[in-house]
């Protein structure tokens, strides 16, 4: 075995062994007491949202030992921890009296002058998404100062909307991190310098999707975030400039598709994706669906 497939077999297993431990240790020591990070599911049931925490430790840990240099490390540790930190602060201090929607939502309230948590997250995960790309996105010998501020910009817009991205489909268990995973494995599997970070991805989302799948657990923002943050910088380490753009085109179509379709409903009429992502759940019944946005479909 290479010492490539080596980094990336060990950052698999630091990944999920991290996640493992940490998600146990937080059982025992919940930051606040276990009702803090307890929400309501789909089915009126109590979800805990220490998944969250718990994936992000180990993904900025499997990242970091998958990284191909140390730039690399910096730029996937930047957008991890960011993603993760502003994340559980919507988490745990989302006024949910006042509770707004979505990135326009979010954007509109900023525009008028109010800060959310939420505005404070697509801030927070933008300005740290643009650190980690002008440290991902490398300029070329040979080229212009104009085209590598495009590819920071481009990089940074595609980090930033993959951890939203990734968000707005932790609408059910196990889907965010099945669609992680779908583009996570063939990275690891790829010659490119995010693998070893992506097989990091791969083992953290794989040792919390038991808990997932079995409704205990949900990734909350913080876990969500941190997820697609990462598997972004990722990308922006593997893909040639291409690559990156057609990936940020569809991450942003998506995004702007997301204000005005469910993506539940679209998955539920979609045979294939049906199937997927009811893998390893348990049926969804009328009766357990609770109102529009209550962790479920976002209100219309």
């Amino acid at each position: 075995m290479s010492a490539g497939w080596r980094r990336r077999v060990v950052a698999a297993l630091v990944g999920g062994t991290v996640t493992s431990a940490t998600r146990g240790f937080l059982d025992q020591q919940a930051p606040g007491g276990q009702a803090r990070w307890t929400r309501t599911n789909h089915r009126g049931e109590p979800v805990s949202m220490l998944e969250g925490p718990a994936i992000g430790a180990g993904i900025l840990a499997g990242v970091a030992v998958g990284a191909p240099d140390t730039r690399g490390a910096a730029a996937l540790v930047v957008a991890t921890a960011a993603g993760s930190a502003f994340g559980i602060v919507d988490d745990l201090a989302e006024d949910q009296s006042a509770r707004r929607k979505g990135l326009r939502g979010h954007l509109g309230a900023l525009a008028h002058g109010e800060v959310t948590t939420g505005g404070l997250k697509v801030l927070g995960i933008g300005a740290a998404s643009l650190v980690a790309a002008s440290l991902a996105a490398r300029r070329k010998p040979g080229a212009s100062a104009v085209g590598h501020l495009v590819d920071v910009g481009t990089s940074g817009a595609l980090i930033a909307l993959s951890a939203n991205l990734v968000n707005l489909l932790d609408l059910r268990p196990g889907r965010a991190l099945k669609a992680a995973a779908l583009v996570a494995i063939p990275l690891a599997a790829a010659p490119g310098a995010g693998g070893g970070a992506a097989a990091g991805i791969v083992g953290a989302g794989y040792s919390a999707l038991d808990q997932d799948l079995a409704e205990t657990d949900m990734l909350g923002d913080g876990g969500a975030n941190a997820l697609g943050a990462a598997l972004g910088t990722a990308l922006v380490l593997s893909a040639p400039r291409p690559v990156r753009l057609a990936a940020l085109a569809a991450v942003a179509g998506l995004t702007v598709a997301s204000e005005r379709i469910s993506f539940t409903k679209v998955i539920a009429s979609t045979p294939v994706l049906r199937e997927l992502d009811a893998w390893g759940r348990r049926p969804v019944h009328v009766a357990d669906l609770g109102a529009p946005g209550d962790l479920g479909d976002p209100a219309p």
